[in-house]
């Protein structure tokens, strides 16, 4: 990462300026005068053409938005707002209002959304830009900070309570491992043994995994440690982490040259000892499948149409809940297959191949709600602070 701060803060000005320009009337979020009801936050699906919001207790739908393309949804961070990847770049858009706000942040093919610490970060697989935004104010147009990597990649980035950020290295042909930058964005450590570096997840104290074909590398206490799989090809792309739980539970795929392949084992990386065990739950699942519960409980929803419960401690599948029938997971990433969005003790599953989303009750193990939409659902997430 050895670019220069000047060369860092002219991206930086260039792309504030950009992304004010952009925003229109993007607003400060102060002046939201919504409804905060417990349990009956938003939800949002996409679909061919638009984006559903239902209200979260009741399914009823709350609002139906027209938009062209194949977008992806995601938490902003914040009691009102979800942000929508867009072929543009990141749209802001008002789940209790079922209406994007006119803010945007342009994005050469805009990628990952990171939540943590108070601020909303964005990554450009395009341009290797990082945005950087204070969670409540991602309305506002203004970005703190915009910083640029030093080669655009399929990357992802976090910014930390004190500061600190770590994001991916790599280039649009390779992807190598990690770098972490102090506050003033000097290099404080870098790990560059993470081929294929793709995803990440918080635990708690702030333990950062990211995920490498050959295990993950863990960002702790201002150091990184390599957690090597137990097979010469294991990789874990997808995770889930918890502020409860120092364990992030993550996929895991060991055939490197499957043109799919549908594992039936889970990792879980301990960021405490940087041990990584594998857990065999008895059936495949998807990148869509994992998430955790309130009490940091991995929960794993399979092609049986089950949420597994797991204890990560003890690496044990506790429980299950029947959800959907038995299903398979497609060829193509994008096209539609069942979710799993956990908030709280609610866990929402969507199922294409009726068209509907069911409200579970974690706690009870059971279905509470359920509806029918028009189109077949893809993508499912909803606001996530409260």
């Amino acid at each position: 990462m050895n670019r220069s701060r000047t060369t860092t803060m002219v991206a930086m000005s260039a792309a504030l300026a950009s992304a004010m320009a952009l925003s229109g009337c993007g607003t400060d979020d102060s002046g939201h005068d919504h409804e905060h009801t417990p349990g009956t936050e938003p939800i949002a699906l996409t679909y061919d053409g638009g984006i559903y919001v239902l209200d979260g207790a009741s399914l009823a739908q709350r609002g139906d938005v027209k938009i062209d393309g194949y977008n992806r949804l995601n938490p902003a961070g914040d009691d009102d707002h979800l942000m929508v990847s867009t072929k543009d770049g990141f749209r802001v858009f008002d789940a209790y209002d079922a209406a994007f706000t006119g803010t945007q942040f342009p994005a050469a093919k805009p990628g990952h959304v990171v939540r943590h610490a108070g601020k909303t970060v964005l990554f450009a697989d395009g341009s290797g830009e990082v945005t950087v935004l204070d969670t409540a104010q991602v309305d506002s147009g203004k970005p703190t900070e915009v910083y640029r990597a030093a080669a655009p990649h399929h990357g992802v980035a976090i910014e930390l309570s004190n500061g600190n950020l770590v994001l991916t290295l790599g280039t649009e042909s390779k992807r190598v491992g990690v770098v972490a930058l102090d506050k003033d964005r000097k290099e404080l450590t870098r790990n560059e043994d993470c081929p294929g570096v793709h995803g990440e997840a918080a635990a708690q104290g702030e333990a950062v995994v990211i995920g490498c074909q050959t295990g993950a590398v863990v960002y702790r206490d201002g150091k990184i440690t390599k957690v090597t799989s137990p097979t010469p090809y294991g990789r874990i792309g997808n995770m889930s982490g918890s502020e409860a739980s120092p364990i992030v539970l993550g996929d895991y795929k060991q055939d490197k040259d499957a043109e799919l392949e549908r594992p039936q084992q889970i990792s879980l990386v301990n960021t405490t000892d940087g041990t990584l065990r594998l857990v065999d739950i008895g059936t495949s699942y998807t990148f869509r499948s994992l998430a955790r519960g309130p009490h940091g409980e991995a929960l794993v929803l399979g092609t049986d149409g089950k949420i597994h419960v797991i204890d990560p401690v003890a690496g044990t599948v506790v429980r299950t809940i029947p959800v959907l029938s038995s299903w398979q997971e497609p060829l193509d990433w994008q096209v539609a297959r069942p979710n799993l969005f956990v908030r709280d003790g609610i866990a929402y599953v969507s199922d294409p191949a009726t068209k509907q989303v069911h409200r579970v009750d974690l706690a009870a193990g059971n279905v509470t709600a359920s509806a029918t939409l028009a189109a077949t659902p893809n993508e499912l997430t909803g606001v996530t602070a409260h």
